[in-house]
């Protein structure tokens, strides 16, 4: 007779792995809970227990998304609706090959299912399946979609699903990959393929690519940007790249959580995409980021956070393994989150731009047309580490925030936006999270007291009776004063100790700007 861990450890609901289109494979572990999938992370030595309850796991040499990984099946269904200039095509027989090869590498293995839902809004809800040779992805994903009832489990259908093997190499000569990394996503099929890469963060932004297809289809606009909503039902979105503070700064305790990265905006207001953070840790400190360091508890993933190997207390100041060390957790982590994932029409919306030239104001106000161009060239800096070959801060254009995960032109994404903004009057702000004083190496950090001051003034209408006068580079609206920020800090030209190094740069950035605003003229 089995013991109670056995029974437990060999619990597993009925599933049928018959739809997966494996032919043989190994034991399925279908939708189990948190502890269950903690304690097959750490039966299969896939990842530590930390001192929180949380476990550590480590993605290997991709700490980081591998975006010339990625591919779009060319099918007749989509082929005339992809933006083919920003999306690699994959032939449809090629992606045939690497699908079968996936399904066979499968056979025999032990598999985890998690069965969840992509979209808090149930009109737009999409039911999806991952499938993944780790108990630890498996737990990501539980983390980071919607978890269904048990209730809804019963008779579940998925309309996509995710293969994720991620100890099965691609072959470049076979596959016509770029790399043992491959992504790749067939709308004709609903499928999603991952091999070849432990990043955890490629699971959830294939699933993102896919509802950047699907919902502009439904007339909702799908957005990179999180949200939050104050204690009056003011909604808030900030959009921004990885690493430009869209977590941060949406974790406002006087304000509550729908979502930090992921949103749709459709005809009753926003919904959340997702059911749960993808946090960046690096520095991460309880004084700094209260709510986010308390989420991190039983039930979360640490991913690439150097751990003691004695008192098992994970080391956030560490860049051992990389810079982006993240932490995945369910949104109802954070206290006084908006368990619903859903709010009402914004009033405010915060373009975050991590500026590495270190040349543009802490806040600006944008005009309608500033903010339509502002949105198409997406400029921003890649941070180290969100990307694989990313090791400092470089200046980058990604078109509406979300470059590597658009499968429609960026016009159509730009055009729903404008006429939402228009519709319900909602002011657009820029913010720069980036450098002040100077460029990355001469400067330093915007402050993320002054950034929550002047997020928190914007969004209490504390400016509303502030002047404002335009930058004489780029013409954006500075406000005057704001209070708990010094007046230096509001012009980017004033915390230079080297005026005339500021004007080079400004005139740089400026000219940048101008050439990416004509792509789209």
């Amino acid at each position: 007779m089995s013991s109670p861990v056995e029974s437990a450890l060999d619990e597993s609901r009925t599933f049928d792995p018959a739809p997966l289109g494996i032919g043989h494979p190994g034991r399925v572990w279908a939708n189990l809970s948190a502890a269950a999938l903690t304690e097959h992370a750490v039966r299969r030595e896939e990842a530590l227990l930390t001192d929180l309850g949380a476990v550590a796991a480590y993605t290997g040499k991709r700490t980081g998304r591998s975006p010339k990984d990625k591919f779009t099946v060319r099918e007749p269904l989509v082929a005339d609706q992809i933006d083919w200039t920003a999306n690699q095509p994959m032939a449809p027989e090629t992606f045939a090959r690497l699908r079968d090869l996936t399904r066979a590498y499968f056979q025999n293995r032990e598999l985890f299912v998690f069965d969840g839902f992509a979209g808090a809004d149930p009109e737009h809800r999409l039911p999806i399946r991952v499938v993944t040779e780790k108990a630890w992805h498996s737990l990501f994903a539980r983390c980071l979609f919607l978890r269904p009832t048990p209730e809804q489990l019963q008779g579940f259908e998925p309309e996509w699903t995710i293969l994720h093997a991620c100890d099965f190499h691609a072959d470049p000569a076979r596959d016509g990959s770029k790399s043992e990394t491959c992504l790749a996503i067939s709308f004709e099929q609903k499928l999603v393929i991952a091999c070849g890469t432990h990043y955890a963060g490629e699971i959830k932004k294939s699933v993102f690519t896919v509802m950047n297809y699907l919902l502009p289809q439904k007339g909702v606009l799908s957005m990179h940007c999180s949200a939050n909503v104050g204690r009056g039902g003011d909604v808030a979105l900030f959009f921004g790249l990885s690493g430009t503070g869209k977590t941060t700064l949406s974790a406002d305790p006087e304000r509550r959580l729908i979502g930090d990265d992921e949103h749709g905006w459709s005809g009753t207001g926003v919904f959340n995409i997702e059911g749960g953070c993808y946090a960046k840790t690096i520095k991460l400190s309880a004084a700094g980021e209260p709510q986010i360091w308390n989420a991190l508890r039983f039930g979360c993933v640490l991913e690439n956070v150097p751990i003691d190997p004695l008192s098992r207390v994970p080391d956030f100041d560490s860049k051992q393994y990389t810079e982006n060390t993240r932490a995945a957790y369910p949104v109802d982590f954070i206290p006084g989150c908006e368990l619903s994932g859903t709010g009402g029409h914004p009033k405010n919306v915060f373009f975050l731009t991590c500026d590495a030239f270190g040349v543009l104001p802490p806040l600006a106000r944008l005009t309608p047309d500033q903010a339509v161009e502002y949105f198409l060239c997406g400029y921003t800096a890649k941070i180290p580490g969100t990307e694989v070959g990313v090791t400092e801060p470089a200046p980058e254009f990604s078109t509406c925030f979300a470059k590597p995960f658009l499968p429609l032109p960026p016009k159509r994404y730009a055009s729903m936006l404008k006429e939402k903004l228009e519709r319900h009057n909602a002011p657009v702000w820029l913010v720069n999270t980036g450098w002040t004083g100077g460029p990355f190496g001469v400067g330093k950090r915007m402050s993320l007291p002054h950034t929550r001051a002047l997020l928190r003034a914007a969004l209490t209408g504390e400016l509303k009776d502030v002047p404002f006068s335009p930058d004489p580079v780029f013409n954006l609206a500075i406000p005057a004063a704001c209070p708990g920020v010094p007046d230096t800090v509001l012009r980017p030209r004033d915390a230079w100790a080297d005026k005339a190094a500021y004007d080079a740069k400004a005139k740089e950035l400026a000219a940048r700007f101008k050439s990416e605003f004509q792509k789209y003229t």
